[in-house]
C-alpha cells in the first residue's frame, strides 16, 4: 500500500477538520488522536492490549486497510500480522467481502427477526465441522463461550466447568480465572470485579495435562491449540485424554476455536487433530472481519437453548445480516486450496523469522501450527524447548519483545502489543508482500543487536 496522506491542507480546510488532531503537515497524529481519545474512552482504547501498555509507548491510530497492508493516520504503512487478530484471512478489504456488506448495508443493517444469510452461515459452518449438527449465532466470542457455560450447565444440571491456565476465552466472568499453586486449583478471580462466587465453580488445569473430572463437571472447555500464550501445541494424546474423560462421566467437551476455527482448515482445530468436540465456539473469521460469534454442536445439547429448551439465550443483533454476509463470502473463498496457500505463507514467514534470529543472534525461537505461527523469546527453557503449557511460556523475554516490536513497527511490521498473541498471514501476503516483509525484518532486527 502506497504511503498516500490520509488528507491534504486543502482538504482539512474544506471539509472544517479539527486543527488540534493535526501535525501541521495537513495530517492528523497518532499520538494527538490518541490523546484526545482519552477524554473520551477510558485509556483511549475499547480493548485493553490496544494501549501499548505491555510495549510501552504510543499506539499508531489506523486509518484504513488493503489487503495485507494497513496504514495509520500519518499516512505510514506496516505489513499487518496482526490482521484483527486472526478475524481477517482473505485480506483487508477483500472486494467479495465489501461488496457483499454493501449490498446487505443497503437492505437494512438490522432487523431483530430472521433473515436468509443467517440460514446459509448456519448451513455453511455445519457442512464444514460436522461436529456443529446445530449452529446458533451471536455477536462475540466472548457471547459464544459465555453461552457454551450457561448450555453445559443447564444441559447437564451440574455446576462445575474445567479451564486450562493460559487459555484465554473472552471477558466471561466464569472463565476469567487464575489458578493457585495446585496441580488444578478451584479458581481465583483472573480481574477486579469478578467476585470469588462466580469462579466458585470453575477449576483452574495446567495445559496439555488431562485433569481429574468427575460427575460434577459439566464442561471441560480449551483451546484446542493454545493461540493465547504464544501459539503452544497440543500434546500428543492431550485431546483425545479429554474427550475420553469427559465420555467417561458424562461431562460436556467445549472447543473454543474462535482463533483457530476456519484458520487451521476447513474444519478447524478438530479437524486437524481428529477429536469431535460436543460444542464449539466460534468468532473471527466467520464475520469476514465483522462482529459475530456461535456456538455450535450436537444437536440434542444444542436443543436445550430457547425456545426449544430451558437455556435462555436470545441478542436483537444475533445473526446480523451484515456480518452474516461477509462471514458467507469469506467462507466461500476458503476452499482446501486456499489452506495450502496459507499455510505455505506461515511457513515462509516462520522462515523469515528464524533466518533473521539467526543471522543477528537474537534469541527468537517460533512456533507453528498450521497456518499459525507464536514466538518466543529468551533462554529460560532448557536445551531449545518451546513452551507446552502457560508457567514456561510465561519465561518469555517481554522486555525484548518490547524491543523487537518497536523495532519492526519503525520498520513498517505490525504485530500484536503483546508477547503472547498469534501472528497472522492470509491470502493478502502474497509473494511481493513476504519479500519486502523479509527485507523489514532483517532490517529492524539488525538495528537491536
Amino acid at each position: 500500500m502506497p504511503n498516500i496522506p490520509y488528507c491534504d491542507p486543502d482538504a482539512c480546510v474544506r471539509a472544517g477538520c479539527d486543527p488540534v488532531v493535526c501535525t501541521g503537515r495537513g495530517v492528523p497524529s497518532n499520538t494527538t488522536l490518541f490523546e484526545r481519545s482519552k477524554s473520551a474512552i477510558p485509556g483511549g482504547v475499547n480493548s485493553s492490549i490496544r494501549a501499548f501498555k505491555a510495549v510501552g509507548g504510543s499506539p499508531y491510530i489506523v486509518a484504513r486497510a488493503n489487503g495485507a497492508w494497513i496504514e495509520d493516520v500519518e499516512g505510514r504503512s506496516y505489513v499487518d500480522l496482526v490482521q484483527s487478530y486472526g478475524a481477517v484471512i482473505l485480506g483487508h478489504a477483500h472486494p467479495a467481502v465489501t461488496e457483499a456488506s454493501r449490498k446487505a448495508a443497503g437492505d437494512g443493517t438490522s432487523y431483530g427477526a430472521p433473515t436468509p444469510r443467517e440460514m446459509k452461515l448456519a448451513e455453511a459452518i455445519s457442512d464444514r465441522v460436522p461436529s456443529c449438527e446445530r449452529v446458533r449465532f451471536m455477536n462475540s466470542g466472548t457471547e459464544a463461550t459465555s453461552t457454551a457455560v450457561r448450555l453445559a450447565r443447564g444441559a447437564t444440571g451440574r455446576s462445575r466447568v474445567i479451564i486450562f491456565n493460559g487459555n484465554f476465552h473472552g471477558a466471561t466472568d466464569a472463565l476469567l480465572a487464575a489458578g493457585g499453586s495446585g496441580v488444578a486449583t478451584l479458581g481465583l478471580p483472573g480481574t477486579a470485579g469478578v467476585p470469588a462466587e462466580a469462579v466458585a465453580n470453575t477449576i483452574v488445569a495446567p495445559y496439555n495435562q488431562v485433569p481429574e473430572v468427575d460427575d460434577s463437571v459439566a464442561a471441560v472447555i480449551v483451546e484446542p491449540v493454545a493461540a493465547n500464550m504464544g501459539v503452544v501445541a497440543p500434546a500428543p494424546g492431550f485431546l483425545a485424554g479429554l474427550r475420553a474423560a469427559c465420555d467417561r462421566v458424562g461431562a460436556l467437551l467445549v472447543f473454543d476455536e474462535v482463533i483457530t476455527g476456519f484458520r487451521l482448515g476447513t474444519s478447524g482445530a478438530q479437524g486437524r487433530f481428529d477429536v469431535r468436540p460436543d460444542l464449539t465456539c466460534f468468532g473471527k473469521v466467520i464475520g469476514g472481519g465483522l462482529p459475530i460469534g456461535a456456538l455450535g454442536g450436537r444437536r440434542e445439547v444444542m436443543e436445550n437453548l430457547s425456545p426449544l429448551g430451558s437455556v435462555f439465550h436470545a441478542g436483537t443483533l444475533a445473526g446480523n445480516p451484515m456480518a452474516t454476509a461477509a462471514g458467507l463470502a469469506a467462507l466461500d473463498r476458503l476452499d482446501a486450496d486456499a489452506y495450502t496457500e496459507i499455510e505455505r505463507r506461515a511457513s515462509r514467514l516462520q522462515s523469515i523469522l528464524d533466518a533473521a534470529a539467526s543471522n543477528t543472534g537474537l534469541p527468537i525461537r517460533t512456533s507453528r501450527i498450521g497456518t499459525l505461527v507464536g514466538v518466543y523469546l529468551g533462554d529460560a527453557l532448557a536445551g531449545g524447548a518451546l513452551p507446552t503449557n502457560f508457567d514456561e511460556a510465561k519465561t518469555t523475554d517481554e522486555r525484548l519483545y518490547a524491543k523487537v516490536f518497536h523495532a519492526l513497527l519503525e520498520s513498517g511490521v505490525a504485530m500484536a502489543p503483546g508477547a503472547y498473541e498469534a501472528l497472522f498471514v492470509g491470502l493478502g501476503h502474497d509473494d511481493a508482500v513476504l519479500d519486502e516483509l523479509e527485507r523489514r525484518v532483517d532490517r529492524a532486527l539488525s538495528s537491536i543487536v
